[in-house]
């Protein structure tokens, strides 16, 4: 007995034990606070873009279950029919569709909201999920630096495209992701499309800085609309987004430095929360132009609150999108 009792307290048992305690509770505690509210969702439209993986996949899924008609926006359809296909069986729900959206092209972004438009003739939540980050420079079908483009300009062009819906079911959300990435950022005007010099760090962080400027304008223009617009941060969570990280850098934080943080990370399911939380809650109805973190609100970096930067992001975003904002009802 005594040699069995020695065995048991023997360091080689004992300290991986606590270690694995540890690293249980840490990354328990990582996870963030979980949208546990109830609400029913038979009859609201939902549109999420980039969703065939990781936070996206994780909304869908959520609004699935709770009845809502979900709009998968990907530009990859295969994978985002491969998606539906199991979110529908999981929560036996039909009203789940993959349609084809792929923000590197404005004219694919005029062709998907073409073709809603002839679906639906309502839309109650429109959650700008998809994004890029830190990938080498490289231009969208339009020109766009793609970070900016995919990240910023192509959401600013959906979201006014879907304003006119948007408006005839409010209220109605619309929910914005950034990141902590955009307390770095700056909206570099005088290089705007980063042609003069490329950092994908630098353009990452201008591309999430500018999601949270966009929608503190955004709802400015809309107030008294119906129609809310919030930004989020999701934290740090295990995803694909890390899949352009193709640099010697790249790979040492892909297949070295990610491994070894696993306990922090969230999961896509505990990252999708906030965006779950800002879509249903019914104590936000009226919340408008905020920033949140772990399904609480929580103040920007200065930068993202300049009005006049987010006034002269619009004008450009405009331009670039080729959009008259004046025209839309």
């Amino acid at each position: 007995m005594c040699a069995i009792i020695g065995c048991l307290l023997s360091p080689v048992i004992i300290l991986p034990a606590i270690l694995g305690t540890v690293i249980y509770y840490v990354r328990k505690h990582k996870q963030g606070i979980q949208f546990k509210k109830h609400t029913d969702e038979p009859g609201k439209v939902f549109i999420v873009t980039g969703s065939n993986t990781g936070i996206g996949k994780e909304i869908v899924r959520e609004l699935a279950k709770r009845g809502g008609t979900v709009y998968i926006a990907c530009r990859d359809l295969k994978r985002c029919e491969q998606a539906r296909l199991e979110i529908v069986r999981e929560s036996n729900n039909p009203n789940v569709f993959s349609r084809e959206l792929d923000l590197n092209s404005l004219d694919s972004i005029h062709k998907f909201v073409a073709g809603f438009k002839r679906e639906q003739d309502k839309l109650h939540v429109l959650i700008n999920n998809a994004g890029i980050m830190r990938c080498p420079r490289r231009l969208t079908k339009d020109g766009f630096e793609s970070q900016l483009g995919v990240n910023h300009m192509g959401h600013f062009l959906l979201t006014n495209l879907l304003l006119d819906v948007l408006k005839k079911s409010a209220p109605s959300r619309i929910v914005v992701l950034s990141s902590v990435a955009h307390t770095k950022g700056n909206i570099n005007f005088s290089d705007l499309n980063s042609e003069e010099s490329y950092d994908e760090i630098a353009a990452y962080s201008q591309s999430k800085l500018a999601n949270v400027l966009f929608a503190r304008e955004l709802a400015k223009r809309l107030e008294g609309s119906g129609v809310t617009v919030n930004a989020l941060n999701p934290g740090s969570v295990n995803t694909e987004l890390a899949r352009d990280w193709n640099s010697p850098k790249g790979y040492f934080i892909r297949y070295v430095l990610k491994p070894l943080m696993w306990p922090i990370l969230k999961t896509p399911k505990s990252g999708a929360q906030n965006s779950i939380y800002l879509s249903l809650d019914p104590d936000l109805v009226k919340v408008s132009g905020r920033y949140f973190h772990n399904c609480q609100e929580e103040e920007p970096a200065s930068a993202a609150q300049d009005d006049a930067t987010a006034r002269r992001l619009w004008v450009e975003s405009e331009k670039w999108t080729g959009l008259d904002t004046s025209k839309l009802d």
